[in-house]
């Protein structure tokens, strides 16, 4: 069993419990697989049997850990280095994950970064950067899987967004932009495939505890909570059974929408 179990011993229950025979087998991509959201969608789906080919950009020591903690699970995890935000890394990543098969099931776009300041002070290179990694990833990861799951006319796709897309948050002009641009991608996507068999939907996430928001200052997340109908932080954990959700025959009828995951932010 991985240390993420013995670390985390009532999530760990919780995870072997869970196993569902739907997802056995199931090839699934995450990009940005390897810490916070991205790291529980796939331990999430790897206690649920599924083989997972997690894809990060720089962080050995996280995919290293990721692999250890999986090492228990029913299913497996896999992790690539590629740089998503370029059709070269996504092609590499998509291939591989159907290298075996053909095809792939699942797709989950979760990479992103945050690089806050206020519109008049902002550089172009933060700008430019936010739009590189959080939206390009969109284009060519799912160029390039859903050619993978049109041959079967089946698949699911799930964008990992942020409610700062809906709502708008003063110093974050490229990150809300980069989000709501997922949302509107989302729909238009689902339109085109859901002929195909393929749905498409979105998480919009709200204040989640990963080391993205570590940067926050403390008055910043105690204003955020309390304002919150549940009134707490979110665990990566939550947004993974969301995802889980989503993928499943549950949610069949479900394409096109964004499910707001926040503790009542909104």
């Amino acid at each position: 069993m991985g240390s993420f179990l013995l670390e985390n011993p009532g999530y760990g229950v919780y995870l072997m419990q869970s196993q569902s025979s739907e997802y056995n087998g199931k090839i699934v991509v995450v990009t940005g697989g390897t810490r916070g959201i991205g790291r529980a969608v796939s331990l999430k789906f790897a206690a649920a049997g599924a083989r997972i080919y997690a894809a990060y950009l720089q962080d050995d020591d996280a995919a290293e850990r990721l692999r250890i903690d999986a090492s228990g699970l029913p299913g497996a995890i896999t992790t690539i280095k590629a740089d998503v935000s370029s059709s070269t890394g996504a092609v590499a990543l998509i291939d591989a994950a159907a290298e075996k098969t053909g095809y792939i099931d699942i797709l989950v776009n979760n990479a992103g970064i945050i690089r806050d300041g206020y519109l008049a002070m902002m550089s172009e290179d933060d700008w430019e950067a936010v739009m590189k990694i959080n939206v390009s990833p969109l284009f060519h990861c799912c160029k390039w899987g859903v050619r993978k799951m049109l041959s079967r006319r089946q698949g699911v796709i799930i964008n990992i967004t942020s409610i700062t897309g809906i709502t708008g948050v003063a110093g974050q002009t490229n990150y809300a932009a980069s989000k709501g641009a997922a949302i509107s991608f989302t729909k238009s996507l689902a339109r085109e495939l859901g002929s195909m068999g393929i749905r498409v939907n979105s998480i919009a996430a709200g204040l989640i505890e990963t080391d993205m928001t570590t940067v926050l200052k403390q008055d910043q997340v105690e204003r955020i909570v309390k304002s919150s109908a549940l009134g707490r932080i979110g665990q990566p954990e939550e947004i993974a059974d969301a995802v889980l959700f989503l993928s499943s025959s549950k949610a069949s009828y479900i394409t096109g929408q964004c499910l707001v995951v926040d503790g009542g932010i909104l």
